[in-house]
């Protein structure tokens, strides 16, 4: 007598609860957002972000970092994998093995997701023009504004959208969080390097990952509702890779 109402919750479950509360994230991580791009604006987080820049540096000398003398070095190896010639290789790469296994609408999709992610990025610099700092010599290479971080933006938006697609041919769950972790210490670890490069200040880079993590959760809401309304996508998602 139960069966009826059971199955409807389980149906609930499965296309609105999930759903519903991944948009509940994106709305807390934009008014995250937006509540930390304004003590930015005001100027309230710049005394905090310029002493952990500081700290990051050798009192004699601020050219030098703290830490042994090959962590540098590897930091900037680190960065790398959130700019965006290795982003662009990336994406495309996977992208092609997408068509190639004859995943047309899902290649679609992800370029589109991860080039409107990249787009948004450059308009949130533009918005804000924030100046890079100055406290501490840079140890790499700048040629943009300040916040939200470009890198740890990019590597959120383009890791974890590339992690959720990967994590749709993993049947065990153990194996998607495997994924999806994997993908986010990408994003982590590339953030973190920008602080101790001294090429952002740390909220910078909290509001690029904020940013990013809400473009991701976005991309994963929409590509649910798409594939859920698109017979052709879904059959192109059970299909097996050949």
């Amino acid at each position: 007598m139960l069966r009826g109402p059971w199955r409807w919750l389980s149906g609930w479950d499965v296309m609105v609860t999930r759903p519903l509360a991944l948009l509940l994230l994106v709305v807390a991580c934009v008014l995250g957002f937006v509540a930390l791009s304004d003590e930015v604006h005001e100027g309230e987080t710049q005394d905090i972000d310029e002493r952990i820049v500081r700290s990051l540096r050798r009192e004699e000398d601020p050219a030098m970092p703290r830490g042994p003398w090959w962590l540098a070095e590897t930091a900037r190896d680190v960065t790398s994998l959130g700019g965006a010639p290795v982003l662009s290789l990336i994406t495309v790469a996977v992208c092609g093995f997408l068509l190639v296994a004859r995943r047309y609408r899902t290649s679609l999709f992800v370029f589109s997701a991860t080039a409107t992610g990249w787009l948004l990025n450059g308009v949130l610099k533009n918005v804000f023009h924030r100046p890079r700092p100055s406290v501490v010599p840079h140890l790499t290479e700048t040629m943009s504004t300040s916040f939200p971080s470009g890198h740890a933006m990019l590597s959120a938006i383009t890791y974890l959208t590339l992690g959720a697609l990967l994590a749709q041919f993993a049947e065990q769950r153990r194996v998607k969080v495997y994924i999806l972790s994997v993908a986010l210490l990408l994003s982590v670890l590339v953030g973190c390097t920008r602080v101790y490069l001294g090429v952002h200040y740390p909220t910078d880079v909290l509001g690029g990952w904020v940013a990013g993590l809400a473009w991701s959760l976005l991309v994963t809401v929409a590509a649910r509702n798409v594939r859920r309304r698109s017979p052709a996508l879904r059959e192109e998602a059970r299909r097996p890779v050949e």
